[in-house]
């Protein structure tokens, strides 16, 4: 079976961090977050990946290359303009040979255990949730386990089962997506809905591991769930009075210089210097070439590469962007706010 990954997408609603990168490379326990999605396709034994590619696509190809890193193959095909998901799907039609396949979103992440129910299910299906904010997803009309129809992000949602956006399909799909993008409609949900209306399309229960980033604030949300599966290593150098508690990952020619205090789960990546004298704490992802200097705390956040950060911070449930230079006494705040998002 084939794995069909819509990874185009620019990610609007993730600026700024999007302006350099595609959403689906946006680092999570300092791996993209479409890594997570091929891994879980190999564990569920697919090996062929055909990922649609258009903004940044050069990030995501110079990273994954033709797979062979992962023990997968990887094809890639190119959505110029990106007008909906339906016509994303379209253009992977003619590396699609078996019936059934795979789609999934490129910004999502999802355990195994859930594709493998995906995988065996016997019709064409969905994979849905149980979501607390129904109205940022395609809310899904349900009789059983039939799927009726789905909802684009109603402002008064009638339930709280979403679609993952995670569909086993078959061939079929393609000769829909055609007649509806002639007519404009370039949604996947689209032609779902109009396969609903005489097939029948199941709805498996996911478990609950499903992750989607929508918002800045939901990188967070997904670094500290996937680091709750680290395993502690260290490749760098470590030089007297450290204490490192619970899983620590360290990476090569990486520095942690003296009186430093990492409790777990925490990532640092390769070539950091760290200290002397820096706190960091769980749920904290620091990727490649990072310095932190002495007497700054960072808790529960994600420091992309080449980022800089001075003496005497306090850096706190924040996501800090590529390139970020920082200067010393620089403090987040944390408290009750509000924000006006455009949709989009």
């Amino acid at each position: 079976m084939i794995g069909v990954i819509l990874a185009a997408g620019e990610g609007n609603r993730l600026r700024p961090f999007t302006e350099d990168m595609p959403k689906v490379m946006l680092p999570v326990g300092n791996k993209p977050i479409v890594e997570y999605l091929i891994e879980s396709l190999r564990r569920c034994g697919i090996r062929e990946i055909v990922l649609v590619v258009g903004y940044k696509k050069e990030r995501i190809m110079e990273y994954f290359g033709d797979g062979k890193g992962w023990n997968v193959n990887i094809k890639y095909v190119f959505q110029d303009k990106q007008i909906g998901t339906g016509h994303a799907l379209l253009q992977a039609e003619k590396h699609v040979e078996e019936e059934e396949f795979l789609v999934l979103p490129g910004d999502n992440i999802i355990d195994g255990d859930s594709l493998s129910l995906l995988m065996k299910s016997k019709f064409q299906s969905l994979i849905v949730e149980k979501s607390k904010i129904p109205s940022k997803y395609g809310v899904v009309d349900i009789d059983g386990d039939v799927v009726k129809r789905i909802v684009e992000k109603p402002s008064i949602p009638e339930t709280s089962i979403v679609s993952t956006g995670m569909y086993k399909l078959e061939r079929e799909i393609f000769d829909v997506l055609k007649e509806l993008v002639k007519e404009g409609k370039n949604r996947l949900t689209d032609a779902i809905n109009e396969l609903a209306k005489e097939k029948k399309i199941k709805a498996v229960k996911g478990n609950g591991k499903w992750k989607d980033a929508v918002y800045p604030w939901d990188l967070l949300t997904i670094n500290a769930d996937v680091l709750c599966n680290l395993s502690g290593s260290i490749s760098g150098k470590i030089e007297r009075n450290v204490t490192m508690k619970g899983s620590v990952q360290i990476g090569e020619d990486t520095i942690i210089h003296p009186n430093c205090y990492i409790r777990g789960p925490v990532v640092i990546g390769k070539g950091c210097e760290i200290g002397p004298d820096v706190c960091i704490l769980p749920s904290t992802s620091i990727g490649d070439d990072v310095t932190v200097h002495p007497f700054t705390e960072i808790r529960n956040s994600i420091v992309m590469n080449d980022v800089s950060i001075g003496s005497n911070s306090f850096i706190e449930n924040s996501v800090i962007g590529e390139g970020c230079r920082i200067a010393s006494h620089f403090s987040t705040l944390v408290g009750e706010g509000s924000i006006e998002v455009e949709d989009g």
